[in-house]
């Protein structure tokens, strides 16, 4: 009997770990693929206090590694399914007072040749992770709703020329910022446009657009792609409330509506998903696991 099970070995899942093992209880991490998450993949940290400059994957091994001094048990095995006192994996079932679900959200991909391959060498999903590389660069944004219009107007002030590619003929975003996107004079709005291929080798050199009329080549440095996130809560609809788009419905205290079941980290509903909000989600979901523990002692 585990007193938490953690489920995501991000920085959510693990600093989950590190608080619940520092208050002395007998933590399970469970990992589908390796730890770090979406972190791992970033070349450079350079918005997370203290840690200026640190890469993606020195940060997530050294919080892997603080993990396990501590004496948490972390298995790499998939979790198909939860109750309220179990976890399956494709292995085993783990018996556990208490669950986080810490299993993150994925960019959704364009699915292009080379995508994967150019992930970090030129292409990004965090603008403002990585804008700071492309300064008085030529940069693009494929997107059409706040996220991918927020980062156009944030890597403004970065790049010298953005492109603002959307597949539909208006945006979904609010019209607040679409009124400061018309103010940014280094943006150029290409709509009824998908990115259709990916060019380059060791870094990113050139995209192929594609419109109703024509295909393109246009020569840019960076491309930022924002067209949302596929959060991983599949396995977990059928016990936690979840939304539309498929976040789990949970306040700042990190509580799902099963009273010994908490989620950390992107995975949940906020409007901020960075490396410091999903620590930050990481304590206080092993807080809330801990004093729900101390409140239902047998």
């Amino acid at each position: 009997m585990y007193d938490i099970i953690i489920v995501g070995a991000g920085p959510a899942g693990l600093t989950a770990a590190i608080y619940a093992r520092r208050a002395n209880k007998k933590v399970l991490v469970l990992e589908a693929n390796t730890y770090g998450g979406q972190i791992i993949n970033t070349k450079s940290i350079e918005n997370y206090p203290a840690n200026p400059g640190i890469s993606g994957f020195d940060f997530a091994t050294k919080l892997y590694n603080q993990t396990k001094d501590l004496g948490a048990e972390i298995k790499f095995e998939k979790v198909i399914n939860i109750s309220e006192t179990e976890v399956t994996t494709t292995k085993e079932t783990y018996k556990t007072k208490t669950i986080i679900l810490a299993t993150g959200a994925d960019n959704r991909k364009l699915k292009l040749e080379n995508e994967e391959k150019l992930t970090g060498k030129g292409i990004s999903y965090c603008a403002t992770c990585d804008g700071a590389f492309y300064k008085n660069k030529v940069v693009a944004v494929q997107g059409g709703g706040n996220t991918a219009v927020e980062d156009a107007i944030y890597l403004s002030d970065i790049a010298e020329t953005v492109y603002l590619i959307h597949r539909r003929d208006s945006f979904k975003a609010e019209e607040i910022l679409l009124d400061q996107l018309k103010e940014k004079q280094n943006v150029k709005i290409l709509l009824n446009t998908t990115v259709t291929k990916l060019n380059g080798e060791n870094k990113l050199e050139s995209i192929e657009i594609t419109n109703n009329k024509e295909t393109k080549t246009l020569n840019i440095d960076g491309l930022f792609i924002a067209i949302g996130q596929v959060p991983e809560t599949e396995n977990f609809k059928k016990i936690i409330n979840i939304n539309e788009q498929g976040y789990v419905i949970a306040n700042e205290d990190c509580k799902t509506n099963i009273k010994n079941i908490f989620v950390a980290g992107d995975n949940r509903t906020k409007n901020l998903r960075q490396l410091v909000t999903a620590t930050s989600d990481g304590a206080v979901a092993a807080t809330e696991a801990i004093k729900y523990i101390s409140e239902n002692k047998e």
